[in-house]
């Protein structure tokens, strides 16, 4: 997610005015008033002659008013229908259409629908027509931006203002770079210069205050999200990054009226969807949050952040095989968010699909090689295909470790199946208890596994009795306490 949220979609609803107030102000030459018809006076006749009536012409079709073409893409915009967006354009009639605000729009909407060649293309069109276009550059460095080159995109932003300093979406857009890059001081004289010229500039104000709010100074932040606020009164995003503010100022409920205003000014913004989430949560409003979060993935149901709280969420509400679908879809959308394997994992172990809990956990080692995910492979490995299984593995997962450690012995016993009373031995004078209660989990599972139920369900319970509930070891225990019938009431 970007630090300054949707700085490209919010060039091209500036854009969209830009071209409307074009379109609306292009001189034409005014049409000359005609004269009134002169009154006719019919000849006299000795008989009127009939005349036969002419047939009905199918009325023209109804020319529509680019003006009105713009007002409906930015609509749709906001709708986040791009596609219709990018179809309206073919109603702008000429001359209007082939204008280069018209077709450097046409660019900039392509762009946020991630068509980047064609918006490319239509902008090095307008460039090779017109070299100085200042507008076209920077709708290329855009382009940039969206293909996260920025070195490309800062080249760009130079050559403006090199040769027009005061341009200010290229003076935002460069302390918006600096701020993505954490170069708060060098972003702040960008959001400055672009204030001097505009001072109730929004984009300006917002990222200004961002930098203030980031360097910890929430006083003049919030004077400028205020004036923002003030300034731009139908902008979503003023409101949204004020509840940032007060939700890192510990001010929930100030940061949730900002959002309720946000939501209602932009009900298909996906940051201000989560951003409401994050703060139910934090007001222990669970259940909203949820919905919260799943009206997000109706919004953008291709980005991870939602699935990771709805997953939670229903994990927490024992809505196992919800939490399950999250995970799932969680894995496929970001990989290398491990915790998306483990929890899936996790689920498939809990529902004995051992292998499917196995290639989870092998996944979540590939990322993060932890040894808890490279013991809960093993586990699930020898319950699915027996104790041969993980031993080429777990050769390979031993060299990793400090010879002669705890979890070199637990490692061990696993691939040997033997060696369990050196094990217990060293981890009962473990001295830190999350570890203990850790491996005593897999002290537990290797005596499971072994065929000593009686032994196992000693460890399963010592387990429990550390207490450590935010342990993944610690969720399975109870699950493995509840299939065996040994659960206790919490």
């Amino acid at each position: 997610m970007s630090l300054v949220s949707k700085p490209v979609f919010g060039f091209v609803c500036l854009s969209l005015l830009y071209a409307a107030v074009f379109v609306s102000c292009a001189s034409k030459p005014e049409a000359t008033p005609e004269p009134a018809p002169a009154p006719v006076i019919a000849a006299p006749q000795e008989k009127p002659v009939p005349v036969e009536p002419a047939p009905a012409e199918t009325p023209a079709p109804q020319k529509r008013d680019t003006l009105a073409i713009l007002a409906e893409i930015t609509m749709l915009l906001a709708q986040g229908d791009f596609d219709a967006g990018i179809a309206l354009f073919e109603e702008i009639e000429s001359p209007d259409a082939e204008s280069a605000k018209i077709q450097l729009l046409k660019a900039s909407v392509m762009n946020s629908a991630r068509l980047f060649n064609e918006a490319r293309a239509i902008t090095n069109a307008v460039i090779a027509a017109e070299p100085e276009n200042m507008d076209a550059l920077f709708v290329l460095s855009m382009i940039e931006k969206a293909e996260n080159k920025p070195r490309e995109q800062h080249a760009l932003l130079q050559t403006i203002l090199d040769t027009d300093p005061a341009h200010i979406n290229a003076l935002n857009a460069m302390g918006d770079l600096y701020t993505s890059g954490r170069s708060f001081k060098n972003a702040a004289l960008y959001y400055d210069r672009a204030l001097a010229e505009e001072p109730e500039n929004g984009t300006a104000l917002v990222g200004r205050a961002l930098v203030y709010r980031y360097n910890h100074d929430s006083t003049n932040a919030e004077r400028l999200l205020n004036k923002a606020v003030a300034a731009h009164p139908d902008w979503a995003q003023a409101y949204n990054e004020r509840a940032r503010l007060h939700r890192d100022e510990n001010q929930p409920l100030l940061a949730l009226a900002d959002l309720d205003i946000a939501k209602e000014l932009a009900p298909n913004d996906y940051w201000i969807a989560t951003d409401r989430g994050s703060v139910l949560i934090y007001l222990h409003r669970k259940p909203e949050a949820l919905e919260e979060y799943e009206r997000a993935i109706t919004i953008d149901p291709d980005n991870f952040l939602a699935y990771v709280y709805i997953a939670g969420i229903k994990d927490e509400f024992d809505d196992y095989d919800g939490a399950e679908a999250a995970y799932e879809i969680l894995t496929r959308l970001r990989p290398d968010y491990y915790f998306g394997f483990e929890g899936l994992g996790m689920h498939k172990m809990r529902k004995r699909q051992w292998a499917a809990a196995r290639d989870a956990f092998l996944q979540a080692y590939l990322y993060a090689p932890e040894i808890n995910y490279a013991l809960l492979a093993a586990v699930n490995w020898i319950r699915e295909s027996g104790a041969n299984g993980p031993k080429a593995f777990l050769e390979d997962v031993l060299k990793t470790l400090p010879r002669e450690s705890l979890t070199w012995y637990v490692v061990r016993m696993f691939h040997d199946l033997r060696g369990d009373s050196e094990v217990a031995n060293r981890i009962a004078r473990e001295k830190n208890e999350d570890t203990k209660a850790q491996l005593l989990y897999y002290l537990a599972s290797y005596y499971d596994l072994s065929g000593k139920p009686a032994v196992a369900d000693v460890y399963f319970e010592r387990v429990r009795e550390l207490n450590r509930p935010y342990m993944v070891e610690w969720r399975l225990n109870e699950w493995a306490l509840e299939q065996r019938r040994l659960a206790l009431s919490k």
